[in-house]
């Protein structure tokens, strides 16, 4: 399995796009949180690493980023949109708080089997799906 930098490399070339050192940079930087982020917080870790890159390189590179199959696009509910790293992850679903926003990523292999059966019994063969479970989470349920 090749390293997502050099499948984001590939894809840029395929692409007839510009390897950038800036583009780079914010694919290394993306590459190094494993969790959920907006554009925004993206833009700020890069500006500290370097300054002169731009707030739109950063929304365009974030596209070709999930072009490219390295990150997809994940909501929880709240409007915003924020990105995780997907190449290479194993497939999960995520429970949300609805208070605090806080969020969890879940893999439960019979929820799995369920979709699969669901779907089979309708005739479909499942390509992709994302869960989202909402909820309150026990801190703040016990913070009432």
């Amino acid at each position: 399995m090749k390293e997502p930098i050099q499948v984001f490399a590939d894809y840029i070339a395929k692409n007839s796009l510009k390897v950038t050192p800036q583009r780079m940079l914010i694919v290394e930087v993306f590459l190094k949180d494993e969790g959920h982020l907006t554009t925004e917080e993206l833009y700020e870790r890069v500006k500290k690493a370097d300054p002169s890159v731009g707030q739109a390189t950063v929304y365009r590179t974030m596209k070709l980023l999930c072009d490219s199959g390295i990150a997809k696009e994940v909501h929880f509910g709240d409007g915003v949109a924020r990105y995780e790293q997907s190449y290479g992850s194993k497939h999960h679903d995520h429970l949300i708080c609805e208070r605090c926003g806080k969020n969890l990523e879940v893999i439960d292999d019979q929820i799995e089997r369920l979709q699969d059966e669901l779907a089979a019994k309708h005739g479909f063969v499942l390509t992709s799906h994302r869960m989202y479970l909402y909820g309150v989470c026990s801190d703040c349920r016990s913070n009432k």
